[in-house]
This record gives C-alpha cells, sequence and structure tokens, in this order.
C-alpha cells in the first residue's frame, strides 16, 4: 500500500494529489493507494481518501505502507523514518500558495541529503522516482 500524507496544513496540496492519482492512471503505481488530503478539496474513484486519520488509524496505516509520499513537514517524515519506511517528500511550495514559505524545500533537502528520503522538487518527476524507491535503501533513522 502507498500511503500520501498532505499534513495539516490550511492550503491546498493538489499539485501531489493529482500526480499521484496520474502514476495511478499510468499504472506507475499498482497497489492500493490511501490518502490523507487534509484541506484539499480531491476526488478519486481509484484511491482511499479521508480528510484526516486519528492518531492510532494513521500509525497503522503507516505500519502497512510499502511506500510514504509526504509533504515536507518534520512529524510526517520522522514518523515515517522511524517506523523504518521508504519515503518520497514532497515539499510544499510558497509560489503555488501551499505554503507561507519555502521552509519545507529546506526540510526535504537535509533529509535527503543525509540520505533517509528521496526528494522530488520538479512535480513531473514524482513517477520516476516512485520507481526510483524499489532500488533505494534508507538510511536508518536514529
Amino acid at each position: 500500500m502507498v500511503l500520501v500524507l498532505v499534513g495539516t496544513q490550511n492550503n491546498s496540496f493538489e499539485r501531489l494529489l493529482n500526480s499521484v492519482q496520474e502514476c495511478v492512471n499510468k499504472k506507475i503505481i499498482n497497489e492500493k493507494v490511501v490518502i490523507q488530503r487534509g484541506y484539499t478539496k480531491f476526488q478519486s474513484d481509484t484511491m482511499d481518501i479521508a480528510q484526516f486519520y486519528g492518531p492510532s488509524e494513521l500509525s497503522r496505516l503507516q505500519d502497512e505502507a510499502n511506500l510514504i509520499i509526504t509533504h515536507g513537514g518534520v512529524g510526517s517524515i520522522i514518523n515515517s523514518l522511524l517506523k523504518g519506511k521508504k519515503v518520497i517528500v514532497v515539499p510544499r511550495l510558497k509560489k503555488y500558495h501551499e505554503h507561507v514559505n519555502d521552509h519545507q524545500m529546506q526540510i526535504a533537502k537535509k533529509y535527503e541529503t543525509e540520505g533517509y528520503v528521496k526528494c522530488v522538487y520538479d512535480i513531473s518527476n514524482l513517477g520516476d522516482v516512485i520507481k526510483s524507491m524499489k532500488d533505494f535503501e534508507p538510511k536508518k533513522y536514529v
């Protein structure tokens, strides 16, 4: 299962969810996709979507996931890494009105540089990064 987390930021993150849908449509993702969409207005006939999950349900979903695609929030990244998951980080960007500044870009680059995650800085590369994850061995997060 692929788990997609957009966080609890009150701005939309359609850019990510549309790209995930495209990866499902192109059969780049061939397993069940579960999305925590937050305040993003998004619907799909091919993915399971909830606005928010409670802490225990979110933890269970993270345990079950083979891959987690997340925004650049520190909590989402760390909680996924602590569970030993492969993580793709797609930072929210100010220029798309997804956040008030680009601090998620700085967070994403730091975790990627240290070998914990792979990042997507250009959303058109999401499919290629997903394909590369089967060979990616993340550094163990302590």
